[in-house]
């Protein structure tokens, strides 16, 4: 599922699938206390699971980020104990200094909250602020595909409001192709393209996310009404 114009293919979990769509976006969902998360750590740069077509591949993360992976977890996105620009610079590990420099500006640009900030404390933002400091460090290497999971776990339903806000702010200025794993499903089908819904951590349905908000059916089965 990345937006390249190009064919891939990418497993995620048992028979879950994502195939590249004309869609630059994409919601998972699935019932409460369900494996969401699986297929997304499946493809993460942490795991070795079936990517992009090339079956099982032994490579270290950082090999993983190179070949065009942006990953943000739900817990431990940030480092707390550093100031909002360094956990920026740790983002773009890979990247030459220019590179680094140029990357930060842009995060800053796409989040000014966090250039107000940007020589405090990563643990002195609030839930809000971390994911878009979570968010903002995976954009660092300019990946093809951000994975993002769970970005509304914890969050009160105005900040997350603003973080699925900034989610679409992100690919309308970035263009980059976004999965977001998400037990709110009205939320983030709302701002996607395509939508999956996953049971015990098998894809179940898929359609236009749009096609699976309008039908009642699927909001009565999946989505809680």
């Amino acid at each position: 599922m990345l937006d390249t114009g190009k064919q891939r293919f990418c497993t995620a979990y048992r028979s879950s699938s994502l195939k590249e769509r004309s869609s630059p976006s994409s919601a998972l969902t699935a019932r409460e206390n369900q494996p969401s998360s699986k297929p997304l750590w499946a493809t993460s740069p942490f795991s070795k699971e079936r990517c992009c077509g090339r079956g099982k591949i032994s490579l270290r993360p950082d090999q993983k980020v190179k070949r065009g992976f942006g990953y943000v977890p739900q817990l431990g996105n940030v480092f707390p104990s550093l100031t909002i620009r360094e956990n920026l610079e740790m983002g773009g590990f890979i990247q030459a200094k220019e590179s680094i420099e140029k990357g930060i500006e842009k995060a800053y640009q796409l989040f000014p909250v966090l250039a107000d900030r940007a020589k405090k404390k990563a643990g002195t933002l609030s839930g809000g602020q971390r994911q878009m400091l979570g968010m903002a460090r995976a954009l660092m290497t300019q990946p093809e595909l951000l994975m993002l999971d769970e970005p509304s776990a914890g969050l009160s339903p105005k900040v997350s409001e603003e973080v699925f806000s900034s989610i679409v702010d992100i690919h309308d200025r970035t263009g980059t192709a976004i999965i977001i794993i998400e037990q709110d499903a009205y939320q983030s089908l709302s701002i996607s393209h395509r939508g999956y819904v996953l049971v015990m951590g098998q894809n179940e349905f898929e359609d236009k996310a749009d096609r699976i908000l309008a039908d009642e059916k699927i909001r009565e089965a999946y989505l809680g009404g």
